[in-house]
């Protein structure tokens, strides 16, 4: 719980982590020291901050529920009965996922959660990607994966983000899922990225693609978001929800 706090949040302080989890200070205290000799966190000075770096699905699946499903809920309004659609890997691909139950598409993914939702739904033409298997991450990547993406083609690309920086550049954290987002975009007709406004700087160190690779974004950040006006400057279509 402290390291969902800190990833989702940013850098805390120790009293504000006691109010936020309930428990005291000299408890957040003694965790924070066993976490940092377990090399999850950095201490600072009254507090502690998460160093930029993989998530693993779990930590993140509980995280920004509400937002996550009405970014969903507006993305499954843009597809039509009968279109291919691209998940990528992450907790909002899963939450549109839940939203395509009983609807006539073809749905390729490379996001094995979105897989075991839609498995047992007839009217979903399921495509699961082939890769080497990133097991606390319920995902597919490697050279395989960008090969049969190769492959296909889509209508469109739901894109998942670990962060969207000022400048409009999409980031990711997972070095290794880059590629496989890159391939992604080459296959898609219209690429639509799926950033609540936690995204807003959020984290990420390497660069996916900038705004000029993006067709829509659908976010619930604020309408003077100064990113957001870099995309619309750009041509793309934001869709506030």
């Amino acid at each position: 719980m402290i390291l969902r706090a800190l990833r989702s949040g940013g850098p805390a302080a120790v009293t504000d982590l006691s109010e936020q989890l309930g428990v005291s200070a000299a408890t957040i205290r003694r965790d924070l020291l066993k976490l940092e000799e377990e090399g999850l966190l950095t201490r600072v000075h009254g507090g502690a901050v998460v160093e930029e770096g993989d998530q693993p699905f779990a930590e993140v699946a509980g995280v920004r529920v509400a937002e996550k499903d009405a970014l969903a809920v507006a993305a499954a309004d843009m597809i039509e009965d009968g279109q291919s659609v691209l998940l990528d890997i992450g907790t909002t691909a899963y939450r549109l996922a839940r939203q395509l139950h009983g609807r006539r598409l073809t749905v390729i993914t490379s996001n094995l959660v979105v897989f075991e939702e839609l498995a047992d739904d007839t009217a979903v033409e399921l495509v699961l990607l082939g890769g080497v298997l990133r097991r606390e991450y319920r995902s597919l990547v490697g050279f395989l994966t960008e090969d049969n993406l190769r492959q296909l083609h889509a209508d469109w690309l739901f894109l998942g983000t670990s962060g969207v920086r000022p400048s409009g550049q999409i980031m990711d954290t997972t070095v290794i899922e880059v590629p496989v987002k890159r391939a992604m975009i080459a296959a898609s007709d219209q690429v639509v990225l799926l950033a609540d406004a936690g995204k807003f700087p959020g984290t990420g160190m390497t660069k996916v693609c900038g705004p000029e690779d993006l067709d829509t974004v659908v976010t619930n950040a604020p309408s003077d978001s100064a990113t957001c006006s870099v995309f619309e400057q750009a041509g793309v279509k934001v869709v506030r929800v």
